[in-house]
């Protein structure tokens, strides 16, 4: 569902706070995944946390309107089964 536009997007306060404080060249590091990316913060490298580490991502004019978290991976493939291992595995179930 679309967030009301009279509300605006939502960035999270302690988040604007620190980015204002800090310099450019300096990473900001952050949990908010769902803050938005707004105009402001072009420029910044924002270190997003993913649940085990930071990601480093470069705020560019392309990604305003974006959700922080939609550019860390949060979650791990651990690949698919060989097709002998079905087998014995299936074999083991019955």
């Amino acid at each position: 569902m679309v967030r009301s536009l009279k509300k605006g997007p939502f960035v999270a306060y302690y988040f604007l706070k620190r980015v204002e404080n800090r310099e450019k060249q300096e990473n900001v590091a952050t949990f908010s995944r769902d803050s938005t990316v707004v105009p402001m913060i072009i420029g910044y490298t924002i270190d997003v946390y993913n649940g085990k580490e930071y990601f480093p991502i470069v705020i560019t004019d392309q990604i305003v309107g974006q959700k922080l978290g939609e550019f860390v991976i949060t979650r791990t493939f651990g690949g698919h089964l060989r097709p002998e291992k079905k087998g014995k595995r299936l074999l083991l179930l019955f």
